[in-house]
């Protein structure tokens, strides 16, 4: 147990963060599963405009450092190669 108050501050403040930093990925991981169920439907202009609200929550996730820059550009690349290959 934290004995020193500044130990008792800092696991009240990683509490609240760990609390927002998960409100985050949830929400992007809905916008990616939305791009997700369009491309499995086979609905292009569905996946493509999901795709476009995906984009921003991904970069607002690296901005916020819920994820690594690369890791957003992975997943954005892989959706974006998936949605071009439906014809």
């Amino acid at each position: 147990m934290a004995n020193t108050p500044q130990a008792k501050k800092r696991i009240r403040r990683n509490q609240r963060r760990t609390e927002i930093n998960r409100t985050r990925v949830s929400r992007i991981r809905t916008f990616v599963k939305q791009v997700e169920a369009a491309i499995e439907a086979g609905d292009k202009d569905q996946a493509v405009a999901a795709m476009g609200r995906v984009q921003p929550e991904l970069a607002r996730g690296v901005a916020k450092g819920v994820f690594h820059k690369n890791t957003a550009a992975r997943k954005f690349s892989r959706l974006t190669r998936r949605i071009a290959a439906l014809a």
